[in-house]
């Protein structure tokens, strides 16, 4: 069935009774193509049949459907005309997944990032209205991704407006790592709502005929919504809240829709969902099927047969662990990414020192604030890109007040099959700015535990930036030892020719330098700059290249050059980094040599930029 279906408007042909064949087709779609591809599991398999019932019932892509952070979209892109496509799925030039305003019109607009789509379709319902159009913008938003202020904030300005808005909570009881907090508890207990559940089909059915008693158990209905549902608290915000319903029954969702398509104002539905639907492993284990690389489906996910190299999530994990044995001062704090930022163990050996916020980066921030004022050690492990939605905060609250509060930032640099909205190409731009903000860039494991004790010892506010993945396998150590604040070191000695490299990219660095009999200088620190090796180098050395794998703009490469500026420096200066574009999805390794960022491709760039002044060793 599901190969006849190149648009939704097919799918608006079928049959309502046709529906649960095609969603079983969707659903083993979906599993076969991410079990090859690798990408997004338990989220797709828990939106199979609300996505087909959305696109069934609304007019799309008239209807305007946004999908909050969007990694639950592949069902929508089979049902959407991309179905052939799914094997390139998170590929070099192939389907993304999350979804792009630019890969299909359905796509009405592009989200990776949490909490986003209600402002996003208030947007949409808005310009409707002042166009004159009559159409439909619907939010579908986790409930993990609802404790989130943002989403509130969305909520507050869409309650006053007569637009048509539908906003449907899809809980899950799971985003990445289980949700927490106050508002996630009083979510959860829709779960156990049989008394409301009880009371209004008594007040529609049994009642029914008599209208007086009829009319009293409306009422009554309404009260006990208000005490075991979070209707009220929607309600309050403007919404009409309908729910909870089965999201995987489409018998519930097609009419339920129906009818909510003819209601006025704005609408809040909430459906129940389980993530990994269909998909017994994937059920029992929602939170290693999350993201999956790829995998026999008939046998679920196995170790692998030799261990990996030890990523530096957990390179972080471990230190994290050890500095927090050492020191009753440290709390580590995460933003809903518990098992993505390495702090499982953590979580286990520290639960009184260990808080997650939820998808509230903005709160962690000015939170670690407050803890860190009052004498406590706050460690923020967070993602280079979602540092970015917490920027004030960094500023205003930690920097402003110079406040000793570490950032463990991981996903710097590029990301891989994420693309563009999990590349941490900005980090280094945006944090040098800042006064106050130190940033470390360890090339390796070892470096990376090192700069992470050294950043914890400052009593001021620091970043550490490490890469998704492993790095080139140095033993990382046990220890708690640091190294000189804000110096570099010198790895090779050459002639003429000297290469800063910041990160992980000593390691290309060093095998152009072998073969250009060039000075390599592992910088280590963007943020100071060791301006006395800057100093000792231009000296002794005719031209400079200085290496990221950040954007040049505003990066560690535009840092040296206004030191170099500033000093009267008058050298040769290339800067090499990511380029002032947003970099797509794709294998890393090969992203990097795309954007020249590999040994051969740097080894290109300096012969190019000076073909007659380097020579060979």
């Amino acid at each position: 069935m599901l190969e006849s279906i190149h648009s939704p408007a097919d799918l608006r042909k079928l049959q309502r009774g046709d529906l649960p064949r095609l969603a079983a087709d969707v659903r083993q779609c979906v599993l076969d193509n991410v079990s090859q591809t690798g990408g997004h599991l338990s989220s797709n398999l828990g939106t199979v049949e609300l996505t087909v019932a959305l696109h069934y019932v609304f007019n799309t892509p008239e209807d305007r459907i946004v999908w909050d952070v969007g990694h639950q979209t592949y069902p929508h892109k089979i049902l959407t005309g991309r179905r052939e496509r799914m094997p390139t799925l998170r590929q070099l030039g192939g389907l993304s997944g999350f979804p792009r305003r630019d890969e299909s019109e359905y796509d009405t607009f592009g989200t990776a990032h949490s909490s986003t789509s209600i402002s996003a379709a208030l947007g949409m319902a808005i310009a409707a209205r002042q166009k004159g159009e009559s159409r439909h913008a619907i939010a579908v938003i986790g409930d993990g991704a609802m404790t989130a202020g943002m989403a509130f904030e969305a909520m507050n300005n869409a309650g006053i407006e007569d637009c048509k808005l539908l906003v449907i909570l899809n809980d899950n009881d799971m985003s990445i790592s289980p949700p927490v907090g106050a508002l996630n508890r009083y979510l959860a207990q829709l779960m156990s709502g049989s008394f409301y559940s009880t009371a209004k089909n008594m007040g529609k059915n049994v009642l029914k005929g008599a209208p007086p008693l009829f009319e009293l158990a409306k009422r009554f209905e309404q009260h006990a919504k208000g005490m075991v549902v979070p209707a009220t608290m929607f309600e309050q915000f403007g919404f009409n809240y309908i729910g909870p319903i089965d999201g995987h029954d489409l018998d519930s969702l097609i009419p339920t829709l129906e009818n909510i398509k003819h209601l006025k104002g704005p609408q809040f539905l909430h459906v129940i969902t389980k993530k990994g639907q269909g998909y017994k492993l994937a059920e029992d284990d929602p939170v290693n099927y999350h993201g999956p690389g790829k995998f026999d489906p008939k046998v679920g996910l196995v170790p692998a047969a030799t261990p990996p190299k030890p990523s530096f999530m957990h390179i972080f994990g471990r230190w994290l662990c050890d500095m927090a044995a050492a020191d009753q001062r440290l709390v580590g704090i995460t933003p809903a990414m518990r098992e993505g930022s390495g702090m499982v163990e953590f979580h286990k050996r520290f639960p009184d020192r260990y808080y997650d916020v939820g998808i509230a980066e903005q709160h962690a921030v000015t939170f670690a604030a407050g803890l860190a004022c009052e004498g406590l050690k706050p460690v923020v492990a967070i993602y280079s890109t979602f540092l970015q939605r917490g920027y004030d905060q960094l500023i205003h609250d930690v920097a402003l007040q110079n406040l000793p509060v570490v950032f463990a930032l991981d996903r710097a640099g590029l990301v891989g099959a994420d693309g563009a909205t999990h590349a941490g190409a900005y980090d280094i731009a945006y944090l040098r700015c800042i006064p106050n903000v130190s940033v470390a860039c360890p090339s390796d494991e070892r470096e990376c535990r090192l700069l992470l004790s050294t950043a914890y010892a400052q009593n001021h506010p620091g970043a550490v930036r490490y890469p998704r993945g492993a790095g080139v396998g140095v033993d990382a150590g046990s220890d708690l030892e640091t190294l000189p604040f804000g110096k570099a070191e010198v790895r090779r000695q050459g002639q003429g020719l000297c290469i800063l490299a910041f990160g992980t990219l000593l390691y290309p660095a060093l095998a152009v330098a072998e073969k250009l009999n060039a000075t390599v200088v592992n910088m280590r620190w963007a943020k100071p700059l060791d301006t006395e090796m800057l100093l000792q180098m231009a000296a002794g050395h005719e031209r400079f290249v200085t290496l990221e794998d950040a954007c040049v703009m505003g990066g560690a490469g535009s840092a040296v050059g206004e030191f170099m500026q500033k000093a009267d420096i008058l050298k040769p200066l290339l800067s090499l980094g990511l380029p002032d574009e947003f970099v797509e999805h794709g294998d890393p390794a090969k992203l990097m040599a795309l954007h020249g960022l590999d040994a051969t491709g740097i080894e290109r760039s300096i012969l190019q930029k000076w073909p007659s002044s380097i020579s060979k060793a």
